[in-house]
């Protein structure tokens, strides 16, 4: 018989594989502790975020002012080159802003001399050039005419190059290349004049910029600044001075060969040389040559020849003998470490890194060999490449050793073999 409750109602009969169904628990009754989020959580995902937005911003920011950044850089390599000049003349009496405007109005002077000068050849050059023009295509009709026996004229080329096409379009486009040229001339004028102000107030201001960063720096910590400081001022300002000076040798050297031959404004070819071949890396030397010869060459190409030759004679003695004299205490790093950072300036930041990697890398060199223990090293004469006669490993010596090994264990095996004759016999008589 079925069970029954108390209400007299039969049971529902539950097997042991069901499963007895939940009793719904009375109002006011707690079902069991509830999950919450940590009190972290939330905290963690807001500081995320914002470190997040604040790494995007920076990006932004930094994607913005990479051209000031570059600037700010290039301005303050140039005022640790006019530092010691501008300290010179401070200890003179002279106030440092004052020395520091008479420093960059020399500077000024100079480059605007020197384009003046080089602008006015190039311009000359260029009309002389034109005048030529018709002679010179007069000339080629005739060489044409007389080897492949043609009949042009110099009016049937003038009208064919007018109503050609392509010399259409390149005056249409060079018509728009000039909006660009002046929009590129504009805002190369208002990166000199960010670099030179900048550049000025570092070097006017050098006391003041230095105790406002050692102000926030441990003392052992502002005397390592200070330290590096001081030889980036050296390195850098040397740099810049020995190539001064060896800009004005080769400028010298140019000049007096390009007046020898009598080639037209040979001063300013003297000045282009010196200063691109010194203050350009890499390739200075290559255009600092080119123009020089192709200026020679519209003179006699004989003339041409004989520039070529000078510029690379004078290119070895410059980099076995001049160079290494003049920056032996001034930037004095070796010629593959010099490579290799120039490669890697121009990587980074192109010219300018080509310009700033010399100085940059010498000043951390200096910098870092006051921490770096050096020992004396012995005197074995493999230090300098040489191998010692007990090392030598060629292989005549080793067919030596083994001829003479395999000789010396014959003869011992010839000493040892016991004799192959009978025991001596006596003859009676």
């Amino acid at each position: 018989m079925a069970r029954t409750d108390e209400t007299g109602q039969a049971a529902p009969h539950v097997s042991a594989f069901d499963t007895a169904p939940s009793p719904h628990p009375p109002p006011g009754q707690a079902i069991g502790p509830v999950a919450r989020m940590p009190r972290w959580l939330p905290r963690a995902m807001v500081l995320a975020l914002a470190f997040i937005a604040a790494f995007q911003l920076a990006g932004w920011a930094f994607h913005h002012l990479i051209g000031l950044l570059i600037n700010i850089l290039i301005a303050f390599f140039l005022a640790l080159a006019i530092e010691p000049a501008v300290s010179w003349m401070a200890s003179r009496g002279l106030r440092r802003g004052l020395a520091a405007f008479l420093v960059f109005l020399s500077l000024v002077i100079v480059t605007a001399g020197f384009v003046t000068l080089l602008g006015s050849m190039l311009t000359e050059q260029v009309i002389k050039i034109a005048e030529d023009f018709p002679a010179y295509l007069d000339s080629v009709i005739n060489w044409i005419n007389t080897h492949f026996d043609t009949k042009l004229r110099r009016v049937d080329v003038q009208e064919g190059l007018l109503r050609s096409g392509w010399l259409r379009n390149y005056v249409q486009n060079g018509a728009t290349g000039v909006l660009d040229v002046s929009a590129q001339v504009l805002g190369g004028l208002f990166q000199l004049l960010t670099i030179t102000l900048f550049s000025f107030y570092f070097a006017a201001d050098g006391p003041r910029l230095r105790r406002a960063i050692c102000s926030v720096l441990p003392p052992a910590r502002q005397t390592e600044v200070l330290r590096a400081w001081e030889i980036a001022v050296d390195k850098t300002g040397g740099y810049i001075y020995s190539r001064g000076l060896m800009a004005l040798i080769s400028g010298v050297a140019h000049y007096i060969l390009l007046q020898v031959l009598d080639v037209p404004y040979a001063p300013v070819l003297g000045v282009w040389v010196g200063l691109v071949s010194q203050f350009i890396p890499t390739i200075g030397t290559y255009l600092a040559g080119a123009l020089p010869i192709l200026i020679a060459f519209t003179v006699d190409p004989w003339y041409a020849l004989w520039v070529l030759i000078f510029v690379v004679i004078y290119q070895q003695f410059e980099n076995y003998l001049l160079q290494p004299k003049l920056t032996a205490k001034t930037v004095d790093i070796h010629p593959a470490v010099a490579f290799g950072s120039v490669i890697t300036g121009t990587a980074l930041l192109g010219a300018v890194g080509a310009l700033i990697a010399i100085p940059a890398v010498a000043t951390l060199q200096a910098f870092l060999g006051a921490y770096v223990k050096r020992y004396h090293v012995t005197d074995d004469p493999r230090v300098e490449g040489h191998r010692s006669r007990g090392s030598r490993t060629n292989l005549a010596g080793r067919v030596q050793r083994l001829l003479e090994q395999r000789t010396g264990e014959r003869a011992t095996a010839d000493n040892e073999k016991p004799s192959t004759r009978g025991p001596s016999s006596t003859v009676g008589s």
